[in-house]
């Protein structure tokens, strides 16, 4: 079964809840990461646990990048990883 890694690529949070580099692996429940950030990327993580792939341009990926919703603050990265 597929697990998604995300990667945290730049963060000024509000609430100082993550600094660059910081790696969760998501098997099928919720990381711990702040409510938000979870429901912006919830969608992709969703399609890449189940075996999916996003689009990118004219290309079908395994992996998206996301500014949460709060001004940008967090850059964070997804990407499909096989163990």
């Amino acid at each position: 079964m597929p697990k998604v890694k995300l990667t945290i690529i730049e963060s000024r949070c509000r609430d100082g809840l993550y600094k660059a580099g910081d790696e969760f692996i998501v098997e099928g429940v919720c990381p711990p990461i702040c409510h938000e950030l979870w429901h912006d990327i919830y969608p992709n993580v969703y399609v890449l646990l189940n075996g999916g792939e996003l689009d990118c341009g004219d290309e079908r990926v395994k992996y998206f990048s996301h500014r949460c919703g709060d001004q940008g603050r967090v850059f964070i990265k997804g990407e499909v990883i096989e163990e």
